[in-house]
């Protein structure tokens, strides 16, 4: 194929996910089935967050704003997916393919920065209780919050703007979304800056998050260890326990992804993209609803208030 640059390249051909044809319709009802559930789920968590004034907490202040991130996050590649998958109509315009990278990268980001801080949360709640209400003040949850989005911001944006001064020598992305690693690989150009970029600033946000949360819990499982009573120990595996087995696998799986461009395995690639795409976040709301009290309560009540008005 002709060498095309990013003026006369006016779209991207994704081949999709590495389906046989007789298996597409199968497939296209598992995601399709997987995708609603993440939406509605999520969904139902910032909203009994948001109604139950119980929830008002620091650590339910971060699960909701990552309760949206992964909504969004699934929507940037998902609805895509399986619009190709239907129509079979898998090219999107240049314009669109970058949009897509752009968001895919700052959700991802903003994905690894809000657990750091749910995981920081407990470090406080189990490590230091009595000043948890002083440490965790509202303006400090408004700072984290900021901070993730601002470096989420301009995480994605340098690696679009390095993206729209490559040359490509093809339009063929072995991918079901606008990856980065994915199209650096079609570049004509010195991809040398790029890489460097992606991964410095992978380090700063995916890496370091990552050793952040397992520090934080690190010094919680030896408080816990030092607590004597049954009921501490119990009460603080309750906290954090569900909480800590998400942010270790978030955290193999983004670190996976830091490292893909080391890899030319494509389908291990699309692999470890669907499992953290399509999966982790429809576990969030599963984890949180069925072992979290409060949750529980919150969706009881929230029940309540439905069957009464319906009388």
């Amino acid at each position: 194929m002709r060498p095309e640059n990013q003026s006369s390249l006016s779209e991207f051909l994704l081949l999709g996910l590495p389906i046989r044809p007789e298996r597409q319709g199968v497939f296209f009802a598992l995601f399709l089935g997987v995708y609603l559930t993440t939406v509605l789920g999520n969904l139902l968590i910032f909203l009994l967050i948001r109604l139950d004034s119980r929830l008002h907490t620091p650590m339910y202040f971060f699960l909701s704003h990552l309760a949206l991130t992964d909504v969004s996050f699934s929507s940037v590649s998902i609805p895509k997916m399986l619009m190709d998958a239907h129509t079979e109509y898998e090219s999107i315009p240049y314009a669109g393919c970058i949009a897509q990278m752009y968001f895919f990268i700052f959700f991802t980001d903003l994905d690894s920065f809000l657990i750091t801080s749910v995981a920081y949360d407990h470090y406080v709640a189990v490590c230091h209780p009595l000043h948890y209400t002083t440490i965790m003040r509202e303006q400090l949850c408004a700072f984290l919050l900021a901070v993730s989005w601002i470096l989420s911001g301009a995480s994605s944006l340098s690696h679009t703007l390095l993206l729209t001064q490559l040359s490509f020598c093809a339009n063929t992305v072995p991918h079901f979304f606008c990856d980065l690693s994915a199209l650096l690989k079609l570049s004509c150009s010195d991809i040398f800056l790029n890489e460097l970029v992606m991964f410095t600033v992978g380090v700063v946000v995916i890496t370091l998050p990552f050793v952040c949360i397992l520090v934080s819990y690190v010094y919680i499982g030896a408080t816990i260890l030092r607590v004597p009573s049954t009921k501490g120990i119990c009460k603080a595996l309750s906290t954090c326990g569900s909480h800590s087995v998400v942010s270790l696998y978030c955290g193999s799986i983004f670190g996976q992804y830091l490292f893909s461009t080391l890899s030319n395995f494509i389908d291990r690639g699309i692999t470890v993209a669907l499992m953290y795409t399509v999966v982790t976040p429809m576990l969030n709301p599963f984890i949180y609803s069925l072992r979290n009290r409060d949750i529980n309560g919150a969706l009881g009540k929230l029940f309540s208030r439905a069957t009464f008005f319906s009388q």
